[in-house]
């Protein structure tokens, strides 16, 4: 007779599946625990295995926030990849440094991403609209927008 005390696993350890996950991009522990609560019957396992890989290195919410702001930030504002980072379940702390990181280059990176798309300063009224809503949309505040839509020199 087994042991049927124990549920049974099916397919790779969590810890297998973790590590996988995190091969392909940077994850938080909390995009981790979501993604393999499902796969996991033990329910300390889970827990258990994201302690080990957090002690080893392998979860760094550090190297998360580095990733984002290196793939993300060239094409978006300080409010859109805050609310990625919300949305990985980013600590409040390491939020606040990337948002301090981004707050230096917000002219900078809006005006870049404006001339890529536009190039021009609008000829009338529904152009400029149209300028607005697109960089308020990828996230860059409002003022900045204000400022780089209402210059007649661009550069």
């Amino acid at each position: 007779m087994d042991d049927r005390s124990e549920p049974q696993r099916s397919g790779p350890s969590v810890k297998a599946r973790a590590l996988r996950l995190l091969a392909l991009r940077e994850h938080t522990r909390s995009e981790l625990e979501q993604k393999l609560a499902r796969h996991d019957p033990v329910p300390d396992a889970l827990r258990q295995a994201l302690d080990d890989l957090e002690a080893k290195g392998f979860i760094s919410e550090a190297r998360v926030v580095d990733s984002v702001l290196h793939t993300r930030a060239a094409r978006l504002g300080a409010q859109r990849v805050k609310l990625e980072l919300q949305r990985k379940g980013v600590g409040a702390s390491a939020l606040t440094d990337a948002m301090l990181r981004l707050k230096d280059t917000e002219e900078a990176r809006a005006r870049e991403v404006w001339r890529k798309k536009f190039g021009q300063p609008a000829n009338d009224a529904k152009e400029q609209a149209r300028q607005i809503r697109f960089l308020l949309s990828r996230g860059f505040a409002a003022e900045v927008v204000r400022r780089i839509t209402r210059a007649t020199d661009p550069d």
